[in-house]
């Protein structure tokens, strides 16, 4: 058994210490906000937070997260007390398809807790890794600024 702690709860999952944390979160915890995009930690579509980092979790092992604190989309905010991101995305109406936004605003969310004023320059380069077929991208900017802005003000 391997215990992970997912969005402040403690889970059990009996898996192979191989099997990427995407598929635990999705298969055996029921976790579904996170996204399968490539499969090998390119696109950003598996985006969770790792003590605060962003990881792609379709690339990393369950077996090395025991005592992590891992947070989902699930775990960010919910409908009635959004994020930041999550508000901004909202009212700038980034989504499109919406398959990669879990990704993006989990990688946004990271990156304001990293730079909580960013430059257009930050944001692209953080952001850079995180894919959006629809092309959103100025959105999404706009979106990281409204966030950044929110959040300044308390």
């Amino acid at each position: 058994m391997i215990e992970l702690t997912i969005n402040g709860d403690t889970h059990s999952v009996d898996v192979e210490p191989e099997m990427p944390l995407l598929w635990v979160l999705r298969d055996e915890l029921g976790f579904t906000g996170t996204k399968y995009g490539c499969g090998i930690a390119q696109c950003g579509a598996c985006t969770v937070h790792i003590d605060g980092m962003a990881v792609r979790s379709c690339q990393r092992p369950v077996g090395d997260l025991a005592g992590a604190d891992i947070k989902t989309i699930e775990g960010l905010g919910n409908p009635e007390t959004m994020h930041a991101v999550q508000a901004a995305w909202t009212e700038q109406q980034v989504a499109q398809c919406g398959y990669c936004q879990s990704g993006q605003v989990m990688q946004a969310a990271a990156l304001l807790s990293q730079y909580p004023q960013p430059t257009d320059e930050q944001i692209d380069a953080v952001m850079s890794g995180n894919l959006c077929r629809c092309g959103t991208y100025p959105r999404i900017r706009a979106a990281i600024h409204a966030a950044s802005a929110k959040l300044q003000e308390g």
